[in-house]
């Protein structure tokens, strides 16, 4: 049983490299098996498989969309991995750690692909777990030495920029000067208008799993392009990249740039969260404790 605070000690330089190492030893994330979702109780459960030939795992993810109003966590989760040959179970893992780890890795390794070396003003949509992960891991990919916050309520804005260094509240507007802007909410329509990006300015959007949800524009998509996981998936789940029209033949995934196949950067990172990359930092954690 690995607890929350050890899944988290391993740390989002060490997450980023894994998940890097992942693709660039040739993990193929247009393999994988859907996700599927059920209806139960105040919400739903997301059951999220992956394996090769050495380990395999499944996460399971609760969202109950009223726990806030409960005093409880959105989202609850478990994590099991097994040795693939005998599917022996080896380690069950916090699965609402794992995610606030392998979110804002993924979004991390992402940006340290497609951003400017100098890359230091952030702005930063929502201020729950995802927002707080997001500026930890884009702090150790760039030197971000700004960051404003964009909420709906002042007090958790206010009490979210006391928990963050060289923080300020903020409005939509301020994605005008930024060089990262981080969508990490719940929103299903789109947090700002896109004519307000800067050139070169990268977004990453990581809120909405459903094709009816988005947190950005066709005006962002269009002008940015297009970095996704997986380009089936993209099609299938990512509201953003449905909503703007984009098909498959639009996209670029992380594997190509990692793997050096396409001259291309395209400036937003739409991720949905795959069962691959729990696999690959749920191994990682579970190698580290070793």
């Amino acid at each position: 049983m690995i607890s929350a605070e050890q899944v988290l000690a391993l740390g989002f330089p060490r997450a980023v490299e894994a998940l890097r190492a992942a693709l660039a030893g040739g993990l193929d994330p247009e393999s994988e098996p859907a996700r599927s979702r059920v209806a139960l109780g105040g919400g739903e459960v997301l059951i999220m498989p992956s394996g090769d030939d050495r380990i395999a795992g499944v996460k399971l993810v609760g969202i109950a969309p009223g726990n806030p109003a409960r005093g409880l966590p959105r989202i609850h989760g478990t994590y099991v991995l097994f040795d693939a040959p005998t599917l022996a179970p080896r380690a069950v893992l916090d699965g609402a750690a794992l995610t606030s780890l392998r979110t804002p890795a993924v979004s991390a390794l992402g940006v340290d692909l497609v951003a400017p070396p100098g890359a230091r003003k952030l702005v930063v949509f929502g201020t729950g777990p995802q927002a707080l992960g997001h500026v930890e891991a884009l702090r150790a990919v760039r030197p971000i030495d700004s960051v404003r916050v964009v909420g709906r309520s002042h007090e958790r804005t206010a009490r979210f920029v006391g928990q963050v260094a060289r923080a300020e509240a903020a409005d939509a507007d301020a994605v005008a000067d930024a060089d990262i802007v981080a969508c990490c909410t719940t929103a299903r329509e789109p947090l700002f208008d896109g004519r307000r990006l800067k050139p070169g300015a990268v977004v990453v959007a990581v809120g909405s799993h459903e094709p009816e949800a988005r947190e950005v524009d066709t005006e962002t998509v269009r002008r940015c392009g297009a970095l996704v996981e997986s380009r089936a998936v993209a099609v299938r789940e990512a509201g953003d990249i449905i909503q703007a029209g984009l098909d498959e033949t639009e996209l670029v995934t992380f594997a190509d740039l990692v793997r050096g196949t396409t001259p291309a950067r395209p400036r937003l990172i739409k991720t949905v969260g795959m069962g691959w990359e729990d696999l690959v930092i749920a191994a990682a954690v579970v190698q580290a404790l070793a």
